[in-house]
């Protein structure tokens, strides 16, 4: 049995001590090491965090991208505007006539150094949108804006607070006047519309070349009213029929009885159509001024791109808060638009505004097939786009273009076909086409429309098309193609709300008995096919537009692949014949002779047929003139907009069409000036249409 040793009780204790001290140690540097490893990790997971940081920072958004194209395009907008301001005022002048001779003298000078002075008042009518409107009460979102302009100059509330402005903007989907506790107004004065934002002029260059011949204040008169409103509700809320009748009869006493020029533009011309039934109707209904007011108090009516029988954009805009320019801005950039931007659908919020505004109305076109045609026939077919000669009375209907020849020759459009769903639908014969009835949806609509689940599954802005479930929206594009008569009952199934107030402030018919009692209802009074003219023989009406510009009379439809989320219809633009110069549809647009907005047909057919001579529209035979200006793009950029435009809102700076104005208000008659100068096909487009007269 081995021995063992045992230890002393100093040694065990000293060994005891020492092991002791040993565990302390590796303690203490293990905890060392394990606060050592804690900060490691620590430190490790914060350069994590900071370049996780650092690189969600340098990613660019959607929202960053359109947040710094805003900032960019306002900054260079401001930039040039501060440049053009500080630069001398001579500068722009100099500069463009060392590139393109010298200019010639504005209008007004012109006519000074003629010896013309201010002789009639002057009366302008603005159109939809152009002007001002300014806010006096408002929801609490609304607070610091009382007297500001929500429409027109800076637009600055549309960035600042958009759901905000888009209420205040809208109308009571009811009623069609104001919401409760919001009032916005019209502005009032020659600002109300001399530039409808910075630097850009809308009547101002017709209102200083004026004022260089004699005229200010006293003898000029701005007519501005609310253009979102029906016309008979500008008098309803605002008394502005009243207040036109009474300063243009102050005005004529004013001046020693002689009579006032009237200058409306855009819808401003089926307004002052409306005024001029309305100040001689008897009240309650009328002004009450008598079947002689017109002939006393008003020289001539100067009508400037006038839609008077309605616009097909018009239809585009309600159907699917678009046109022309917004197809192409998402055929540019795919999504643009359509996306929740900023968490607010755009074209949605745009179509439940518009919709409320009454006076979007009043340009669905007029006349229905008669006037615009059916699924096989329209007045401008085989139009081909050509160079155009000046047209004067005598030749008004000889007419023959370069390209005249070749319109046989090309593929006809077929523009009575104001949308079609399919290019091929656009350019098949009619009797290719299978459809179903669609007035035969409008009488099941109820049983047609379902529920659409878009509410609960979209970030979405409700608008009518959410009560027309898939159903409904499948039985309008099965439809597949509407013409100017089938059009209001498409309006009435996917807008029932708004075409139901419309209807009780519009129509788009023909009249067949102008004595029947009907027609003293003020819904006739906008359309010149339902409506008499005054009994004003000495009176002139004038039809003043451009041509040369491609203008929007058909469309070609498709379904929107977000049909449940967003607006269901958009236009098609992959539908295009740009392999043939002579085509006229591009980007699922057809286009025909026009001022860019107004179809020429819309804005000549009354001056040229329907009210020339003594005609059932024209019983004391008021003399008409038609006035077309071609269009002419600026030289350069130092031109601006230039002096010779024909576009829908730049004609307003054409120098001789300000010419045309200055020389009525100054004594001059329609015959003075040349009578009709035409450069359209015009006359031969009347005549193709077959309206009894």
């Amino acid at each position: 049995m081995p021995l063992v040793r045992r230890k002393k009780p100093a040694e065990a204790e000293k060994n005891s001590g020492s092991d002791s001290g040993n565990r302390n140690e590796k303690s203490e540097e293990g905890e060392e090491e394990e606060e050592n490893g804690k900060k490691r990790r620590l430190h490790k997971k914060n350069e994590k965090s900071k370049a996780k940081k650092a690189k969600e920072k340098g990613k660019w958004s959607c929202v960053d991208s359109c947040c710094w194209l805003i900032g960019c395009i306002c900054t260079i907008w401001w930039l040039l505007l501060f440049l053009y301001n500080a630069m001398p005022a001579s500068f722009p002048q100099y500069v463009t006539e060392a590139i393109t001779g010298p200019l010639p003298d504005p209008p007004g000078v012109k006519l000074r150094k003629e010896g013309l002075t201010a002789k009639h008042p002057v009366v302008f009518v603005p159109g939809i949108v152009t002007g001002g409107l300014e806010l006096w009460e408002g929801h609490p979102c609304a607070d610091g804006l009382f007297r500001k302009r929500l429409w027109g100059g800076t637009f600055g509330e549309v960035y600042k607070r958009p759901l905000c402005w888009v209420e205040h903007m809208s109308l009571d989907n009811e009623t069609g006047l104001d919401p409760p506790g919001i009032r916005v107004r019209p502005v009032t004065g020659l600002v109300a519309a001399d530039y409808f934002a910075p630097g850009y002029f809308v009547w101002a260059v017709l209102i200083a070349n004026l004022a260089r011949i004699g005229y200010e204040e006293k003898n000029m008169y701005m007519a501005a009213y609310d253009w979102r409103i029906s016309f008979q509700n500008t008098e309803v809320r605002d008394q502005t029929l009243s207040q036109i009748k009474s300063k243009i009869e102050l005005m004529v006493a004013t001046s020693g009885g002689k009579k006032a020029v009237i200058v409306p533009h855009s819808m401003g011309v089926l307004y002052f159509l409306h005024f001029m039934k309305w100040v001689e109707a008897p009240a309650p209904m009328g002004g009450g001024g008598g079947p002689d007011w017109c002939s006393k108090h008003i020289k001539a009516v100067m009508n400037i791109g006038g839609p008077f029988l309605g616009v097909p954009k018009a239809v585009a805009g309600l159907f699917s808060a678009e046109a022309k320019d917004v197809a192409a801005a998402r055929a540019i950039a795919p999504g643009f638009l359509d996306n929740d931007m900023f968490r607010r659908q755009t074209l949605q919020h745009v179509m439940k505004m518009s919709r409320t505004w009454d006076s979007t109305m009043s340009m669905i076109p007029k006349g229905g097939e008669t006037i615009w045609g059916d699924l096989d026939w329209s007045p401008e077919e085989g139009h081909v786009p050509s160079k155009r000669r000046q047209i004067n009375n005598d030749t008004k209907l000889a007419r023959q273009d370069e390209t005249g020849s070749l319109g046989s020759q090309l593929k006809s459009a077929y523009y009575g076909r104001i949308i079609s769903f399919g290019k091929d639908v656009a350019e098949a014969k009619s009797s290719e086409i299978g459809r179903t009835d669609f007035r035969l949806l409008v009488d099941m609509q109820d049983a047609i429309k379902g529920r659409n689940f878009a509410n609960n599954t979209c970030r979405d802005v409700w608008t009518e098309y959410h009560d027309m479930g898939i159903e409904g929206i499948r039985a309008v594009a099965e439809h597949k193609v509407y013409t100017a008569g089938s059009v209001l009952d498409l309006l009435q199934f996917v807008a029932p709300k708004m075409m139901a107030r419309g209807s009780a402030h519009f129509s788009y018919g023909i009249a067949d008995n102008l004595d029947d009692p009907k027609y003293k209802h003020y819904k006739y009074w906008s359309n010149p096919l339902e409506t008499r003219l005054p009994n004003a023989p000495g009176m002139e009406i004038f039809s003043m537009y451009g041509v040369g510009i491609p203008t929007e009379r058909a469309y070609v439809y498709e379904l929107s692949s977000s049909a449940e989320c967003y607006i269901p219809f958009q236009i098609d633009t992959s539908a295009d014949s740009r392999e043939d110069e002579e085509s006229c549809l591009k980007d699922g647009v057809y286009t025909v002779e026009g001022d860019e907005t107004v179809p020429a047909l819309s804005a000549g057919f009354m001056c040229a047929k329907g009210w020339r001579g003594k005609t059932r529209f024209n019983p004391s035979g008021i003399r008409t003139y038609i006035r077309e200006y071609d269009h002419s793009p600026p030289a350069n950029l130092l031109e601006g907009r230039g002096t010779q435009s024909g576009a829908h809102v730049d004609i307003m700076g054409n120098f001789a069409l300000i010419e045309d104005i200055l020389r009525v208000a100054t004594g001059a008659s329609g015959e003075d000036l040349g009578g009709d100068q035409v450069y359209s096909d015009i006359f031969k487009w009347s005549e193709k249409i077959n309206l009894h007269l």
